[in-house]
């Protein structure tokens, strides 16, 4: 793990791996989570198998969108 986070560049820091979101009464885990002290972002990481759907990046984006509306901490942020 160590070398990966070298590999991502400074200011990484591991959170978790199969972090759960729940939308709606349903389950849904990303693969991997990563906060940039530097940049004060969440990196999330979702891992597949073979070649990329359509969907995929849907589901990417619901995490996303989550992670900004319910996790991301307002006073970590310079936006106003």
């Amino acid at each position: 793990m160590e070398e990966f986070l070298l590999e991502l560049g400074k200011g990484f820091m591991f959170v978790g791996t199969q972090q759960r979101i729940t939308l709606g009464n349903t389950h849904y885990y990303v693969d991997m989570v990563f906060y940039n002290k530097i940049l004060k972002c969440y990196v999330l990481i979702d891992l597949k198998i073979g070649q990329m759907k359509p969907e995929y990046a849907g589901q990417m984006n619901m995490y996303l969108n989550y992670y900004n509306e319910e996790i991301n901490d307002e006073n970590l942020t310079d936006e106003k």
